[in-house]
C-alpha cells in the first residue's frame, strides 16, 4: 500500500516523541481514513516528491516553486523537465542506475567508467537507447578540462573526472569509440566493448559472462529465466561435459537449458579478450580489451578465434569447435520467442555490433528499461494489475518515441509522484 506522504512523516514525528502510544494509534488511524476518502499530496509535495526521486537531491524554493506551479497547471511533464536539469539527475540518479550494469558484483560503489560515462551521455542526448548495446560511440571527459588522457590500459581519466567533481551533465563529450580506443568500427559495440565492460566480462573465463550479464542487465533476464531444454545442442562447445558427475541427465535436464541458446549468441565475442599481466596485476587492473582483426591468428587456435573458445576442448571432444564469430538466435523458437524478437532482423549474423543489435531491438529489451527506471523513481518494484499496466503503457510510447530514456523518467515521475 502507498501510504500519503504525512502518515510517514507522522510517524517519524511521534516516534521522537513521548506521545502515549494510544494517542499516536488514533492520529495514525485518523490519517489513514483521510487518505482512504481520497485526500492526496498537493502539488508542492508531488513536485517535492518528484526532485528527490529524479536529482537525488531537494530543490531549492525556486524550483520547488516552479515545478508546483507546473503541476498545478496539469503540466507534469514540464515540472521532471525542471528536476532533469538538476546535474544530481546525472552524477548521482544515472551514474547509480548503470554502476551496478559494470561489474560482476553488481555493486554501486565503484568509480565512474566508460560503461557509466556513456549511458549518462546517451540519456543526457536523446539518443535511441537501443544504441547502448551497438553503437561505435564512448562518451569522455571534456579535453578542455585538463583530464588524463583516455588509456585503454587504466581508468584515470574517469576517476578524476569524478574525484574533481566536473559536471556530467556539461562536461561529457561524444566521441566515436573506435577512433578513442582502436577497436575497428565494425568491432565496436557500444558499452560491450568498453574497458569496463571487457574488464568485467571479458576477463579470463569462455565470454559466456559477457552475455549473461548483458542478458541480465539489459534484458531483465537470467540465465534460469530462459532455460528451455527443447533446443538442438549443436551449438555447445566442448568444454561442457555431456555428463557431469557421470550422469548424463543433469546435461539432458539443465546444462543443456541454457547453452543451447547462449552458446550460440555468444560466439559473437570469439574474437574479443581481456588482456593483463597475471603474474604481476592478478587482477587486471591494467589490462586492456583486445580484438583479432582480420588476418590475425591466435597461435592455439590457428583462426581469429580467442584460445579461451577452444580451453578444455577433451572435456567432450565431440562437441563444437568455435571457427569464427557467426551467430544465430537458436530463441528465436520455442518458449523464448516470447521475449520479442524484431521480425526486421535476420536473427543471426557475425560480431557482437549486430548480436547487440539483436539483444537491443527485442520487446525484453524495452520493457527491462522501463522496468529499471520504475525501481529507480518509485522505489519499489512493479506490484499490481495498475503498476503492470501503467508498466505496458510507458513502454509502448518508449518504443513509439524513439527509445528516448528520459521519456520513461517522466512517464514514471508522474506515475509516483502521489505515493
Amino acid at each position: 500500500m502507498a501510504w500519503h506522504p504525512l502518515v510517514n512523516h507522522l510517524h517519524i514525528y511521534c516516534a521522537s516523541t513521548n506521545w502515549p502510544r494510544l494517542i499516536v494509534t488514533f492520529a495514525l488511524m485518523a490519517l489513514c481514513a483521510l487518505t482512504a476518502l481520497g485526500v492526496q499530496a498537493g502539488p508542492r509535495e508531488q513536485a517535492l516528491q518528484i526532485h528527490n526521486r529524479i536529482a537525488g537531491v531537494p530543490p531549492s524554493e525556486a524550483v520547488l516553486l516552479q515545478m508546483a506551479t507546473h503541476i498545478q497547471n496539469g503540466a507534469v511533464a514540464e515540472a521532471v523537465a525542471v528536476a532533469m536539469e538538476n546535474e544530481a539527475f546525472y552524477s548521482v540518479t544515472l551514474k547509480n542506475m548503470a554502476a551496478p550494469w559494470t561489474n560482476r558484483d553488481q555493486s554501486v560503489f565503484v568509480p565512474l567508467n566508460d560503461y557509466t560515462a556513456t549511458v549518462i551521455g546517451l540519456v543526457r542526448d536523446n539518443e535511441d537507447f537501443r544504441k547502448l548495446l551497438y553503437d561505435d560511440v564512448i562518451y569522455l571527459g571534456d579535453p578542455a578540462l585538463g583530464l588524463p588522457a583516455y588509456a585503454n590500459n587504466h581508468n584515470r581519466h574517469y576517476e578524476t573526472l569524478e574525484q574533481q567533481g566536473h559536471s556530467l551533465k556539461n562536461h561529457l563529450v561524444r566521441r566515436a569509440q573506435s577512433a578513442v580506443t582502436g577497436l575497428p568500427a565494425e568491432a565496436t559495440s557500444g558499452v560491450l566493448t568498453t574497458r569496463a565492460a571487457a574488464k568485467a566480462f571479458f576477463y579470463a573465463g569462455t565470454n559466456r559472462a559477457m552475455f549473461r550479464f548483458t542478458l541480465l542487465n539489459h534484458l531483465c533476464r537470467d540465465l534460469e529465466q530462459v532455460h528451455d531444454v527443447s533446443l538442438p545442442a549443436d551449438r555447445i562447445r566442448q568444454d561442457v561435459s555431456r555428463s557431469p558427475g557421470g550422469d548424463s541427465r543433469v546435461f539432458m535436464n539443465n546444462c543443456i537449458g541454457c547453452h543451447t541458446g547462449m552458446d550460440p549468441l555468444a560466439q559473437a565475442y570469439a574474437y574479443y579478450d581481456y588482456e593483463f599481466d597475471a603474474d604481476n596485476d592478478p587482477e587486471g587492473e591494467l589490462g586492456s580489451i583486445h580484438y583479432n582483426v582480420e588476418g590475425a591468428i591466435d597461435p592455439a587456435t590457428g583462426s581469429r578465434v580467442k584460445k579461451k573458445y577452444h580451453i578444455n576442448g577433451a572435456t567432450f571432444r565431440y562437441g563444437f569447435v568455435t571457427p569464427d564469430d557467426s551467430w544465430d538466435n537458436y530463441w528465436r523458437t520455442g518458449m523464448n520467442a516470447n521475449l520479442g524478437w524484431d521480425p526486421q532482423l535476420p536473427g543471426s549474423g557475425s560480431g557482437a555490433k549486430t548480436m547487440g543489435m539483436e539483444l537491443a531491438h527485442s520487446e525484453a529489451f524495452a520493457s527491462c528499461q522501463v522496468e529499471k527506471v520504475f525501481r529507480q523513481v518509485c522505489l519499489r518494484r512493479p506490484g499490481d494489475a495498475g503498476d503492470r499496466n501503467q508498466l505496458a503503457t510507458i513502454t509502448a510510447n518508449f518504443r513509439a518515441g524513439g527509445y528516448n530514456l528520459k521519456d520513461v523518467f517522466t512517464a514514471t515521475a508522474d506515475y509516483c509522484k502521489g505515493e
